[in-house]
């Protein structure tokens, strides 16, 4: 039999779980927050730490909150649904802070205040699992449990666009009617400022029957659907036929072309905030050559073309690059080229980087930029702006640039990019 006890809750680990601590061990508690007392089911136990699921809270944090998802719990996309946006906030600059001095052994001089926006159906990309499951006699759509293993039994879900997250019953009873409802596997969305598409793997090819009633699904739905019967390359639209997936950055004019599977930011107002503080912090002057690092499809590089000299792009993804071209060409903007490099080798022999440039912007996967921070920036460069989504590569680097090139962590802050899960994205600058 499992056992109960009672906990002191004093901290918060990068997942969202509580920390409380037995003799020394720590315990990592699902569902409890600092500050709180609460009675634990201890579910496993390791060699450095244990972990248990809260099963009644004794004494409240003063940021608790009713969770608004009914699957809160259970569904493992959220994670924080029961702490305040406040807390949220506060607990994620707290992490961000504590990478920083820990990992890279520095502090920002100045704290940027968080940027925050929509903390409901903000969510314009994202994957749906789907699974028929045999014992239930019927079809489940929905993120993975907590624990990974199995789909989680939803009826909505509250972060995903209402488009998409208020129809995941109407989902299901879609799929669970089709022929190839054991050969779905999942959904990818893809929202646009103007067409919200499910990108449906199949794993076989459709019947006709599957194919009207996807059609039908949406017309009357009003979404763009598309199929995907094999790799990337195999994506196409069913409806509408001539489907065009863009967004729209307003304050520099720009208009973004994508593919349903391209990365893009998740969150929109969080991305348009993002990029104005970026250009912002850079102070982009009318002479200034500029360096955009994993640049993509250009959400940074063609709104930095509008207020800059010269912004040369470098994405490890071919197909990114050739979009990242149209989309210059499409905003008539001639001060900005792209590169296809894979920028975890050695890059320092290309034409791109052997450039001077005073302006660098780096916008790394979770893995960070340590393997670019041995070559660049170079002495020419007089600020950096470093877009994370990992506070401990942020970390690692921050301490690179400071320590090594003669940087100063001049600012740095939180972005909620992802309310409610425990996912910390931040933003900081360097200046020379």
């Amino acid at each position: 039999m499992s056992q109960t006890l009672e906990l002191e809750i004093t901290d918060l680990i990068h997942d969202g779980r509580g920390v409380a601590h037995i003799d020394g061990k720590a315990i990592f508690v699902s569902g409890a927050l600092p500050g709180e007392r609460v009675l634990a089911r201890m579910n496993a136990r390791h060699r450095h730490f244990d972990e248990a699921q809260t099963e009644e809270v004794l004494l409240a944090s003063p940021d608790r909150v009713e969770p608004r998802c009914a699957h809160f719990g259970i569904c493992g996309g959220c994670s924080l649904q029961h702490l305040s946006p406040a807390g949220q906030i506060a607990a994620k600059q707290k992490i961000l802070l504590e990478n920083l001095e820990r990992i890279g052994k520095v502090t920002p001089t100045n704290m940027l205040a968080p940027l925050t926006d929509l903390a409901w159906g903000y969510r314009r990309k994202g994957r749906l699992s789907v699974k028929y499951v045999e014992k239930k006699g019927r079809l489940l759509v929905g993120f993975r449990e907590n624990n990974g293993k199995f789909v989680a039994d939803i009826k909505r879900c509250e972060v995903l666009l209402p488009a998409v997250g208020d129809r995941i019953e109407a989902l299901a009873t879609l799929i669970g009617g089709m022929d190839a409802l054991r050969e779905l596997p999942q959904i990818e969305i893809a929202a646009g400022d103007d067409l919200v598409a499910l990108i449906f793997r199949h794993l076989k090819p459709l019947s006709e029957k599957d194919r009207e009633l996807l059609l039908a699904f949406a017309k009357s739905e009003n979404l763009g659907v598309f199929l995907q019967p094999g790799g990337n390359d195999s994506v196409h639209a069913l409806w509408p036929e001539d489907a065009h997936l863009s967004f729209r950055i307003p304050a520099s004019e720009i208009d973004i072309e994508f593919k349903p599977l391209d990365f893009i930011q998740i969150n929109e107002g969080i991305n348009l905030k993002m990029i104005a503080q970026t250009i912002d912090l850079l102070d982009l002057q009318p002479k200034d050559r500029v360096l955009d690092l994993f640049c993509g499809l250009g959400n940074f590089t063609l709104p930095l073309a509008r207020r800059a000299g010269q912004v040369t792009g470098v994405e490890g993804e071919a197909s990114l690059v050739a979009r990242a071209n149209t989309n210059a060409r499409h905003n008539n903007l001639h001060n900005v080229d792209f590169f296809s490099a894979n920028l975890f080798e050695d890059q320092r022999a290309t034409p791109w980087a052997k450039q001077k440039y005073d302006k660098l912007l780096l916008d790394p996967p979770r893995s960070g930029a340590a393997e670019i921070l041995e070559y660049l920036p170079g002495r020419s460069v007089q600020r950096v702006v470093y877009v994370s989504c990992h506070p401990g590569s942020l970390a690692r680097d921050a301490g690179i640039l400071v320590q090594r090139h003669g940087f100063k962590l001049s600012a740095a802050g939180v972005m909620d990019m992802f309310p409610h899960t425990a996912h910390v994205e931040s933003i900081a600058l360097f200046e020379r």
